[in-house]
């Protein structure tokens, strides 16, 4: 019968961390309230449209658009206002909208991936 050798093997490494720096619970929470208000598609819509804008974009403008009320509208751009992605702006009796780059470049980082080639 062979005899067997005894070889002496180095321990087996852990993995690397899977992120340098954990998101913390209150920065988790906030980013689920801005998923949980563009979790409706006509939010989705409006983000989009206002995004390509160039300037404030008026509620007038909007509705016809989405083809839904002038309330669900107002409803669906106040919850996007509440978690930050947009402005809002009175001019007179008219609301005008815009897209808060600065958050939208925050929840995009929720995606980055550090040394990740593209």
């Amino acid at each position: 019968m062979p005899e067997l050798r005894v070889v002496e093997a180095k321990p087996a490494e852990c993995c690397s961390p899977l992120v340098k720096r954990a998101m913390s619970l209150d920065e988790a929470k906030t980013t689920a309230s801005v998923f949980k208000a563009l979790s409706d598609p006509g939010r989705v819509r409006i983000l989009n449209l206002l995004a390509a804008a160039d300037e404030p974009v008026c509620l007038c403008h909007i509705t016809p658009v989405l083809g839904l009320s002038q309330p669900t509208v107002s409803f669906h751009l106040k919850k996007l206002v509440q978690v930050g992605l947009l402005e809002r702006e009175q001019r007179g009796v008219w609301a005008f909208y815009s897209v808060d780059r600065d958050a939208l470049k925050r929840l995009g980082k929720v995606f980055e991936l550090d040394g990740a080639e593209g």
